[in-house]
């Protein structure tokens, strides 16, 4: 069935065209070769001997205009724009000047060196932009809908919510749904960067972005292609560019200064010198012109956005979304890293450890009332209760469920009023009750205002976060531990895990209140991360520095608040990410020491003499294209 489908409406638009705003860069980078080859040959000829020298001139000012032409003309656009001060303006005034004052081969070599620099300039971008996204191809290009009997491929924006798409062995999943019929093995590694597949079937969720790798799958969409979690992801690698780290603005600041005071040294270098000493205006002129040329700030302005964009290519290829370069650098100081327990450290698998049902009351009917009154909770010690009573309820028999906040809930269960939670529910409706030992959550169940017995429910801690947490201690970042849950589960999974500090019984806004503490006591010029699942950790993921959602594999409240996701479950992601991180910063502080400092070198032999325009440019383009290639190691990291 899936080998036979004829195409419909497959669209060119929904493959790649969220590289589209760097096409004008490439097509002009493909006619450059062209460019400096002709502007070359001219120059060349203008060498002949015996050449009448207006026809010399002639051709120099052919040659200058062919490999410098779109450099004046960008140059005046952005006058035009009001935005005087940019290496085409420095370029164009200097090379003019060159020409006016007789250095014709010079201001054509100028330009032509400049413009292979360029060249390989763009080269090195396009070639990380192609890394970051080959490693996020994960956009589809179509969905199979069944019609008359065939498969037809429709664009993936055409689908509907509870439509029935069919994805064949091979197949990227085009939009989020539910498996309805089918099984297959499915490989998440453009999202998760893990290579074990997994596997889904009926009922099960089938998330956008993963690779069906057998079998085929039926699957009722059930969200638009714009909500899906591929769509998600692409806009947030794309749009990360928004968010700028200390270190990008200061670029942009520095620039914004750095120009014109390098177009004022400039002019001063042309003028004082001569008024002072009376030496020759020409020597001094041509010396400011080569101060221009070395002072143009490409190194800067292309390699520090490029190591960042790297950076978080290279943690999007692990499965680590970063939503800007101020994550990274929050990422790269952090003083403590506060932990969510359930879902975080833990892997949030509840099971029914014991039941301690009051006399009177046997097990199933302590057992019974819990799972009913918890029957509409998606809360993984609801669902474990369920799980541990193992009948199918019938949800017409469990009306007028109220949720207590950090409490429990209350329920009408087949009449009789059901209260299912902590101790500060019975205390909350002055139940008489007995205080459960020893750690694990605890739920308690009282029914019509008598008193049940309890549930004990443990978790399990996932087997990499003593090895985070260890790791963690070495790179001398502290660790702390908030969780909703009892005193004695929280101490028993902190004292596993050796961490620093931990806080229990919290709610929802007292997480919020112990992280504002955390906050205002940490090293100055460092951050606190903030870990959680995403489930209920809005408010806490939002205020830390940089708040990270753990397994945001398909789930949209992870990928709305949080400041950084990883994509699967495993805390050592978060080692992975501020090795990631520090190895970005380091990258984009090298680029910017040694564009300074060999720009401040170079400035000072221009004003001296001992620089020609000629090396001015090949310093210029080779410092860029040392610090373009520097930026590209952030992409390797694993």
């Amino acid at each position: 069935m899936c080998e036979h489908h004829h195409e419909h409406h497959h669209h060119e638009h929904c493959g790649h065209n969220h590289n589209h705003e760097h096409n004008g860069e490439c097509c002009s980078n493909t006619l450059r070769p062209k460019k400096i080859a002709a502007a070359v040959v001219i120059l060349a000829l203008a060498f002949i001997p015996l050449l009448p020298e207006i026809l010399k001139i002639g051709l120099f000012l052919a040659a200058y205009l062919i490999a410098g032409g779109d450099v004046l003309l960008t140059a005046l656009k952005n006058i035009k724009k009001g935005d005087f001060f940019d290496e085409n303006f420095l370029m164009g005034v200097a090379t003019l000047g060159a020409f006016a004052i007789g250095e014709y081969p010079e201001a054509v070599m100028v330009m032509v060196l400049y413009q292979i620099g360029e060249y390989y300039q763009h080269k090195a971008v396009e070639k990380s932009r192609r890394s970051v996204t080959e490693l996020m191809d994960i956009r589809p290009d179509y969905a199979n809908i069944e019609e008359g009997g065939g498969l037809v491929r429709k664009s993936p924006e055409e689908i509907k919510t509870g439509d029935i798409i069919v994805v064949c062995a091979g197949e990227k999943i085009p939009l989020d749904g539910v498996v309805v019929e089918g099984e297959a093995s499915v490989d998440t590694s453009a999202l998760t960067g893990e290579s074990v597949p997994r596997n889904i079937k009926e009922g099960g969720n089938a998330v956008s972005g993963c690779i069906n790798t057998n079998g085929l799958l039926k699957i009722r969409v059930t969200k638009e292609f714009g909500e899906s979690t591929v769509s998600k992801i692409l806009e947030l690698v794309e749009n990360a560019s928004a968010k700028k780290a200390k270190a990008e603005n200061f670029i942009t600041k520095f620039a914004k200064y750095y120009t014109p005071a390098v177009v004022l040294g400039a002019v001063l270098l042309a003028v004082l010198p001569p008024l002072v000493t009376g030496a020759d205006f020409a020597i001094w002129i041509k010396r400011a012109l080569t101060f221009l040329v070395i002072s143009c700030p490409c190194a800067l302005v292309i390699s520090v956005p490029l190591g960042f964009f790297a950076g978080i290519g290279g943690a999007s290829r692990n499965g680590i979304l970063v939503k800007g370069s101020c994550y990274l650098e929050a990422l790269s100081k952090p003083d403590t890293i506060v932990f969510d327990k359930t879902g975080t450290l833990t892997k949030g698998v509840f099971s029914v450890t014991s039941i301690s049902p009051e006399a009177g009351v046997s097990e199933e009917e302590l057992l019974k009332a819990a799972a009913m009154a918890e029957n509409y909770s998606s809360h993984p010690i609801a669902q474990s209760l369920k799980k541990a009573y193992g009948k199918t309820i019938n949800s017409e028999d469990v009306k007028d469920v109220t949720e207590i906040a950090g409490s429990g809930v209350r329920a009408n269960v087949e009449g009789n009023e059901i209260l299912a939670g902590n101790s500060k529910l019975m205390e909350k409706f002055s139940i008489d009750y007995k205080k459960a030992p020893g750690d694990g959550t605890v739920v308690y169940a009282a029914k019509n205002g008598k008193y049940l017995g309890y549930i004990v429910i443990s978790d399990v801690i996932k087997e990499d976060s003593g090895k985070t947490i260890e790791t963690l201690k070495k790179l001398q970042v502290k660790t702390v531990m908030l969780t909703g849950d009892n005193f004695e589960a929280a101490e028993k999974t902190a004292a596993a895990l050796g961490l620093d500090e931990f806080y229990a019984h919290l709610l929802p806004e007292d997480k919020v209140a112990k992280l504002e503490e955390i906050i205002s006591s940490k090293q100055k010029n460092k951050s606190v991360i903030f870990a959680g699942d995403g489930i209920n950790d809005a408010p806490v993921l939002t205020r830390a520095d940089a708040g990270i959602a753990m397994g945001g594999l398909g789930s949209d409240a992870a990928i709305e608040a949080a400041d950084i996701v990883i994509m699967n479950d495993s805390p050592s992601k978060i080692i992975l990410a501020v090795k990631i991180a520090r190895k970005t910063m380091s990258i984009v502080k090298q680029n910017i020491v040694l564009a300074l400092t060999i720009k401040a070198l170079f400035l000072l032999l221009g004003t001296v003499g001992l620089m020609s325009m000629w090396g001015a440019v090949f310093a210029d383009a080779g410092v860029t294209l040392i610090a373009v290639l520097n930026s590209l190691r952030a992409l390797r990291i694993h």
